[in-house]
């Protein structure tokens, strides 16, 4: 998990690992949008929390990786860039981050709750469409972020 990662960097391979699915997510999760465009909300619903699920995961190994491998500090001695810069930056990121998954862990919640009860006519979906846009957003400023982390630490 700390030996040396596959893309080529001195970045440690959970950390290529969690890069690469942050980077895919957002495409994961515009799939997940067109299985519910398309009709499909219960493929729809499984996706989205599958996908909610792993990132869950991804994260307790990055942040796990991340204490057990020095912290922000030691990946900071490698980088050209600032200290207080990369620190506002992941600070900014992390806020993002952290409002996008609460955000994301109540919506899937809510509404499946709603979807059972009321099914995918009930007029929550409508709101539901509206909200959607802007968590789908967030994911995407979360992982274009969080990835651009990456270059930052181990590349710049």
């Amino acid at each position: 998990m700390f030996e040396a990662g596959f893309l080529g960097t001195r970045a440690p391979l959970f950390m290529d690992l969690v890069t690469i699915y942050f980077g895919l997510l957002p495409f994961l999760v515009g799939y997940a949008i067109v299985l519910a465009v398309k009709g499909n909300y219960r493929a729809h619903f499984k996706t989205q929390a599958t996908l909610f699920l792993i990132t869950m995961v991804m994260v307790v190994i990055f942040e796990i990786g991340v204490r057990f491998d020095g912290g922000f500090n030691s990946y900071m001695q490698g980088s050209d860039l600032t200290y207080v810069w990369v620190l506002g930056y992941l600070i900014v990121h992390i806020i993002i981050a952290l409002i996008t998954v609460v955000a994301w862990g109540i919506t899937i919640y809510k509404s499946m709750k709603v979807f059972v009860k009321e099914g995918p006519s009930s007029p929550y979906f409508s709101q539901h469409k509206a909200k959607a846009k802007w968590l789908y957003l967030a994911i995407v400023v979360t992982s274009v972020m969080g990835c651009s982390m990456y270059p930052i630490l181990f590349i710049l």
